[in-house]
């Protein structure tokens, strides 16, 4: 069963608030800087990032490590930084749009709903620095994935998987580290496997006829943050994952054909053995039955 970490009540250093999020930074046991982040109530956030990180680490993507935590009654989760002291991270938005965007304390404007964030300005920006931006320190490579853009295709797959639709500006980036730059690692998963459904919701979806409104439906239906060159247009919607994963194939096939075949590998034993260790009391049983179907269409779909 995953433990969940008790903070100290006295670690908080500095707090900010995010919209409805709350969040601060301190010092672990092992004196590493780390976040703890509020899980919004009500919602599946904690479990989903939580399942995330070790579905990326079956998955074999780089990404920041999740513990679900608990701070003076206050349920979330929470990350040591992936920056290391002295490095920087830089944004998507800094990197693709040479812009820092920040929102608007109502949230009336988000990051994932920013035209000017384009998947193929994306695609661009690793191909065109191919020989300055580099994988992750921590990635472990795989045959056929050998550049940063190789290694970015597998986390757009991972979104496609487990319908993570929080892919926005600020959550990639590249690491910029001793005169060198790495892509960062994946993080920030917890929009993710559903986990704003009700358990009615989810039963409906799982036992349903009506296909419009089955799992193959709903997942269909999962939007990533990153939009079409029509950027412009305020009609536009942003990608599909399962689109923004193709288009981002066509980009390196290699590379898309290597995290395919790691994703293939995964069985459904490792994946419900996976779901289990969250403890009885965060995560209800039809919340587990949904997640595994969802996974399990989502691979069928991105296998073929």
């Amino acid at each position: 069963m995953f433990p969940i970490v008790i903070v100290p009540p006295d670690a908080a250093e500095l707090s900010e608030q995010m919209g409805t999020k709350f969040k601060f930074w301190y010092l672990d046991d092992q004196r590493r800087r780390t976040l703890f982040k509020e899980g919004r109530p009500g919602t599946g956030e904690n479990w989903a990032e939580k399942l995330a990180a070790e579905l990326a680490g079956l998955l074999g993507i780089p990404h920041a490590h999740y513990d679900l935590a608990e701070w003076k009654g206050m349920q979330g989760v929470i990350s040591p930084s992936l920056v290391a002291k002295g490095d920087r991270l830089i944004h998507g938005n800094e990197l693709i749009e040479s812009k820092v965007t920040v929102a608007s304390d109502d949230e009336k404007v988000r990051y994932y709903e920013q035209r000017s964030h384009i998947a193929t300005r994306a695609f661009q920006f690793f191909e065109v620095n191919a020989g300055h931006i580099f994988p992750p320190s921590t990635y472990e490579p795989i045959e056929g994935v050998h550049s940063a853009l190789g290694v970015f295709i597998g986390y757009l797959l991972f979104d496609a998987w487990i319908a993570n639709q929080d892919r926005h500006s600020q959550n990639w980036g590249v690491v910029s580290s001793a005169g060198r730059l790495y892509l960062s690692s994946s993080y920030d998963h917890g929009s993710s496997l559903g986990r704003n459904e009700t358990d009615d919701r989810r039963k409906i979806i799982l036992t349903t006829k009506d296909k419009g409104a089955s799992m193959a439906a709903y997942v269909a239906k999962a939007r990533s943050a990153f939009y079409p060159h029509a950027a412009g247009n305020a009609k536009v919607k942003a990608h599909l994952t399962y689109d923004l994963f193709q288009l981002a194939y066509k980009a390196d096939p290699i590379a898309g054909r290597a995290w395919i075949s790691r994703l293939a590998d995964i069985s459904d034993v490792a994946i419900v053995d996976v779901i289990n260790e969250v403890p009885g009391h965060l995560m209800s049983d039809v919340a587990r039955e949904f997640t595994a179907k969802l996974l399990r269409v989502n691979m069928d779909r991105l296998i073929g």
